[in-house]
């Protein structure tokens, strides 16, 4: 995860904070007024966990280590907190094995930045200031860049993850009442937000990229 923002006359009027793998594709973007929109509060307003907060996000199983995990994750910088979903970095690693995390996380979580580099370059629109514009335009610019970014990286046949629209449209979504809804959304609150499970996937990352080849990736 990381964030942009695009320049006005006086200072940024608007800030990205998007999601991106190393294909390129962003997966997902907010957009906002800069200023009291930091990085947390942001992760507090947007979309991004609404599926896994309600139960409905797709199942994500994966092996790290020989450790099960059941939560897909997204690798962060130190200013965000210490989720189950989000994999920081180590701001002062005290040895070898932290130390290497450290350089493959933070060269990873470049993705994200090189992702803003050919979004800014494909779209001159991006570059210029945003003042002239309400708040809701440059909102709707930056959606329809977004989406005209991913229709290329998709025509380029770069896509990491095909989108499987069939999986999509047979996913049956269980019928619950008020009580039951509130109920999901408390427990996958307290999942989401899981110190434990947080280090426990870190340090079977740790592990992980340990035994990785100095070439390995």
């Amino acid at each position: 995860m990381a964030r942009a923002v695009h320049p006005g006359r006086q200072g940024p009027t608007i800030m990205l904070e998007a999601v991106a793998s190393y294909d390129l594709w962003i997966w997902h973007a907010y957009f906002g007024p800069a200023g009291s929109n930091n990085d947390i509060n942001v992760l507090n307003e947007l979309d991004l966990f609404d599926d896994l907060l309600q139960d409905r996000a797709p199942k994500v199983e994966f092996s790290v280590n020989g450790e099960q995990f059941t939560k897909g994750y997204c690798l962060a910088d130190g200013i965000y907190p210490e989720w189950a979903t989000l994999i920081k970095s180590f701001k002062c690693p005290m040895d070898s094995k932290t130390t290497k995390f450290k350089r493959y996380q933070e060269a990873a979580r470049k993705d994200v930045e090189q992702a803003f580099g050919v979004l800014q370059g494909r779209w001159q629109i991006i570059e210029q200031y945003a003042r002239p514009y309400s708040t809701n335009k440059i909102k709707r610019i930056m959606l329809c860049c977004v989406i005209l970014h991913n229709m290329i990286v998709e025509d380029n046949g770069r896509v990491v993850t095909e989108f499987e629209e069939e999986l999509i449209a047979n996913t049956t979504l269980p019928t619950r009442t008020w009580t039951e809804r509130c109920s999901t959304q408390l427990r996958m609150y307290g999942e989401l937000r899981d110190r434990i499970a947080h280090h426990q996937l870190r340090n079977a990352l740790i592990e992980h990229v340990w035994n990785l080849p100095e070439d390995g990736r």
